[in-house]
């Protein structure tokens, strides 16, 4: 099956970063994702065998028992490769980005040492929200407003499925954020 690790925000906050990103890019260039698909990708781990699960559960548990609950705010649209040729429209976080950051070093460490190939592009968090239709399009530099945050409370295992209409998500685990006993 194929999995990533990905930390989901609620519903209302999806609904609202997609929200936003429609206002400034209207019209049919973009292929949006489905609401249920918004997330923050930690690792992603290609095609994981059934075998190694439970060795990815352990390890996925491990680390989120060293984490507390933290908060997340996005900070604002932006695109890969670049605004004005954006072919991936996003959504990055600002507070907590360096509590994201740590989780995801943590998550890739935890995993290389399964056999996971670790990622060499530099982590930034954010949010897929589209991709380009065409070969690219351009985002506008605009003021969206003040975009929702949330409390981040587990990491989630999730397989994804292609299918005729797009992608599907389905979290196969989750892992709850909590420190251990006498932490502060």
């Amino acid at each position: 099956m194929r999995t990533f690790v990905a930390i989901f925000p609620p519903p209302g906050a999806r609904e609202t970063l997609l929200r936003a990103a429609r206002s400034v890019l209207e019209g049919d260039d973009v292929r949006w994702s489905r609401t249920s698909n918004v997330h923050l990708t930690l690792k992603f781990l290609g095609e994981t065998s059934k075998e190694n699960l439970a060795d990815v559960h352990a390890a996925l548990g491990a680390v989120a028992g060293r984490y507390g609950p933290f908060r997340v705010r996005f900070s604002g649209l932006g695109a890969f490769p670049s605004a004005s040729k954006a072919r991936t429209i996003w959504a990055g976080v600002d507070e907590g980005s360096a509590s994201v950051c740590r989780l995801a070093e943590d998550v890739e460490n935890a995993l290389e040492t399964l056999g996971f190939v670790r990622e060499r592009r530099p982590y930034t968090p954010h949010a897929t929200l589209g991709r380009a239709r065409k070969r690219s399009v351009r985002l506008p530099q605009t003021d969206v407003g003040r975009l929702p945050g949330f409390q981040v409370r587990c990491l989630d295992l999730v397989e994804s499925v292609p299918g005729p209409r797009g992608v599907f998500y389905t979290v196969r685990e989750s892992y709850p954020l909590r420190p251990p006993s006498g932490t502060p």
